[in-house]
């Protein structure tokens, strides 16, 4: 079971638990439902991103040696040791970021799947071959690993966005250092004990607790060669910036503002299941939470009753307890942000069907509650339809048809998922074909793809050409090497031979 006594959180570098080496303060854990600290996280610096940057860089030529199978094999084994520990990870989740129990758990089940998909890596990460490119000459492109591989992820999801990045680049033979939000930093203490018992070679997985210092640490740092990062979308473009100007291959993951386009053939209670789902699961705190729903024609007035009734129906309250569907967001500090974006967008001309600011001042004011809320008569140029707000707030927009529809969507900055609720495959193959962003839901409240599957946002969504995970999660952390050869001695006898003319070859 999750230790909840308040201690001070260890960094882990070279293959053992120590502490940080000078850190410049220790920044209490809070429990977002109670407000109770749990732990404090010390804030690293530089020198202990140099020593797991050096530790890294020190594994990495006994690990690259590892055979593709065998590390395959060591993912198979971490999959069987958090599917052990599932439930203590899920506990961390909700204790340290407030999402709902049942959240948690489908958090950690996407977690585990993640290392699951790394398993395959003795297939994902074959290259090619052609024989007689030219006469007796062969040409193969195989893959090898990049070296030193950063993450740095947010609080949101603490179990599955490490997992986003850490299985993939070390089954490919890269050494990895991932520095956690320091808002949730415990899930992966719990993750790191169970890769520890691995016995991977010391230095093959650091993680060094901090914030602002470690992340421009690890960004500059010239022992680092692969930055993996997710948050907000202007810290994502600065990520991106400043990594690549130091040389880095990078993948920067940003905000969104997802929109549910609803028509009106969409079968109305499933719609309102997956709207609620996508809205206000983890208390709206995802960069795949449905933010708009934009009615077209009928739709609202078919949607807008049932919508509205289960929204209310919603339960806040701690995410440990039964029958809570709505939990703490991570902060008081968010749940006052939230606030003045509901009333800024009330003071703008919408409407608030559900306002959860009312829900919140039932609780304990020591916790970071606040009830899901609906605004409607909201339009495309307010600031609360364009900006990301990432809480439990649903805006309300009128559409008089797709086109209008698909127009407001493609209107946003963001390109990270919009989902269409509608049983005409006309409509549905239409806006998948114009939507103009990475991923796509058909009567799909949260169109977050599997594993197998690249996360592919669009636009201020996302810097970089290569997405977390699936596919891409290989080319990101592999680098192409492409050889051409001949051979004289292969006992034929050199009258075998053709002889090219000069340049036949390519060259």
């Amino acid at each position: 079971m999750l230790d909840v006594k308040t201690r001070v959180l260890d960094n882990y570098v070279g293959g053992r638990w120590t502490p940080a080496l000078a850190p410049a303060e220790l920044l209490d854990v809070v429990n977002p439902a109670t407000g109770a600290a749990i732990a404090q996280v010390p804030l690293s610096g530089a020198a202990d991103v140099n020593a797991a940057v050096e530790a890294a860089r020190a594994a990495l030529p006994k690990w690259r040696a590892v055979s593709t199978i065998a590390r395959a094999q060591r993912l198979f084994e971490l999959r069987e040791r958090l599917a052990a520990r599932a439930e203590d990870l899920a506990r961390a989740v909700t204790t340290e970021m407030g999402k709902t129990i049942g959240d948690a758990r489908a958090e950690v089940a996407r977690m585990i799947e993640m290392v699951e998909c790394a398993c395959a890596v003795p297939t994902t990460m074959q290259g090619r071959i052609l024989e007689d490119v030219s006469r007796n000459i062969d040409a193969e492109t195989i893959r090898q690993p990049v070296g030193v591989c950063a993450a740095i992820v947010p609080f949101n999801f603490p179990a599955m966005v490490p997992f986003w990045f850490l299985p993939f680049a070390i089954a490919c033979g890269n050494t990895f250092v991932l520095k956690p939000s320091e808002q949730v930093p415990m899930t992966q203490q719990i993750a790191f004990e169970e890769l520890d018992a691995l016995g991977l070679p010391p230095g093959v997985v650091n993680l060094v607790n901090g914030g602002r210092e470690v992340v421009e640490s690890l960004l500059d740092h010239p022992g680092v060669d692969a930055i993996s990062f997710v948050g907000s979308a202007p810290v994502a473009k600065l990520v991106y910036e400043r990594a690549a100007r130091a040389g880095k291959r990078v993948q920067a993951l940003g905000g969104a503002k997802n929109h549910i386009v609803v028509m009106p053939d969409a079968v109305i209670d499933r719609t309102v299941e997956g709207i609620i789902g996508s809205a206000f699961g983890a208390a709206g705190q995802r960069c795949m939470a449905g933010s708009v729903v934009v009615t077209v024609g009928e739709a609202h007035e078919r949607l807008i009753g049932p919508l509205t009734e289960a929204t209310r129906a919603l339960h806040v309250g701690d995410g440990m307890r039964d029958g809570s569907d709505v939990g703490p967001v991570i902060s008081c500090s968010a749940r006052d942000r939230i606030a003045g974006w509901i009333e800024r967008g009330v003071d703008g001309g919408a409407r608030a069907l559900v306002d959860g600011r009312a829900a919140a001042g039932e609780l304990d004011p020591a916790g970071a509650f606040l009830g899901a809320t609906i605004l409607d008569e909201v339009t495309p140029e307010m600031e609360i339809a364009r900006e990301e707000v990432f809480g439990p707030v649903l805006t309300l927009i009128r559409a008089a048809s797709l086109d209008d529809a698909i127009e407001i969507v493609n209107s946003s900055a963001y390109g990270n998922g919009s989902s269409i609720f509608t049983e005409s495959g006309a409509a549905a193959r239409r806006f998948r074909h114009e939507v103009q962003v990475g991923m796509i839901g058909v009567n799909i409240g949260v169109a977050a793809p599997v594993a197998f599957f690249p996360f592919s946002g669009w636009k201020d969504s996302f810097f970089g050409d290569l997405h977390a995970h699936g596919p891409d999660a290989v080319e990101f952390f592999t680098r192409k090497k492409t050889i051409t050869s001949r051979w004289f001695s292969s006992g034929q006898g050199s009258g075998s031979y053709f002889v090219e003319p000069a340049g036949a070859t390519g060259q």
